[in-house]
């Protein structure tokens, strides 16, 4: 008889790519493999990708925390990558550590991840040295993403973003938009393209296509995400259509 995991996840109230792109990822894994998942969420207020919103919304995280928790969810995700990087260098680390002793106060301990520790991890599990990526943020805050991946050992040969604004806007862009933006980025010494280094950022459905014009492999923060999430669980990180990162070799 196979098990049902709990997916818990801790996101922006205007993000709703989490909740779609991290199911649809289980959801194909369940399609080959005998596992199960069900998904729960806890929001936190952000409306606009601003360092004052960010940082009221990241002071949410742990009443959210104890709120998975109380569902006794087998894994928490903070789905929120440029929140995370905007706290400071190496905060993810903080951050995983803070939230998962939440969990331990609350009687239920519970493993925490966060999308930006994940993309992390994605990329040191490819052997990635220099990287390409594409975000949606404003160019001070995408500034600050690319320098919290260089502080982690990487380096950003080219980088883009779309600079949009307003959250629910960044969830409606079209992904296939992405394609020609990757495309545009200086690719010849790079290892890893990061498509979308945002979760309210869709990519998932372009990640193959992407793969197949650069041959390279192509990851996103959500596509991570579900990498650790899987890693954390114990189990195989194997998941179609996703790309290089979920084909199970890592």
């Amino acid at each position: 008889m196979s098990r049902s995991y709990k997916i818990g996840q801790i996101v922006p109230s205007s993000n709703v790519t989490m909740e779609t792109e991290i199911p649809a990822m289980f959801r194909a894994r369940e399609l080959i493999l005998p596992e199960r998942f069900t998904f729960h969420s806890s929001r936190m207020r952000m409306k606009s990708a601003n360092i004052d919103e960010l940082k009221r919304m990241d002071g949410e995280s742990e009443r959210c925390a104890y709120e998975l928790s109380d569902a006794n969810v087998d894994i928490i995700g903070y789905a929120c990558l440029v929140a995370i990087m905007s706290m400071g260098l190496g905060y993810h680390g903080a951050s995983e550590n803070n939230l998962h002793k939440c969990t331990v106060q609350n009687q239920n301990k519970t493993p925490v991840i966060t999308s930006a520790g994940a993309l992390i991890t994605g990329l040191k599990d490819l052997y990635a040295r220099k990287i390409a990526l594409l975000c949606p943020y404003m160019k001070n805050l995408a500034k600050t993403v690319v320098n919290y991946i260089s502080n982690e050992g990487f380096e950003v040969c080219d980088w883009y973003t779309l600079q949009i604004p307003n959250n629910l806007d960044v969830a409606a862009h079209d992904p296939k938009n992405l394609i020609d933006h990757a495309c545009n980025l200086k690719l010849d010494d790079v290892d890893v393209i990061v498509v979308s280094a945002c979760v309210q950022m869709p990519s998932l459905s372009i990640i193959p296509k992407l793969e197949q014009i650069t041959q390279k492999p192509v990851i996103s923060a959500a596509v991570c995400t579900v990498y650790s999430m899987l890693k954390s669980l114990n189990l195989e990180p194997i998941v179609p259509d996703a790309g290089t990162l979920l084909v199970g070799d890592y």
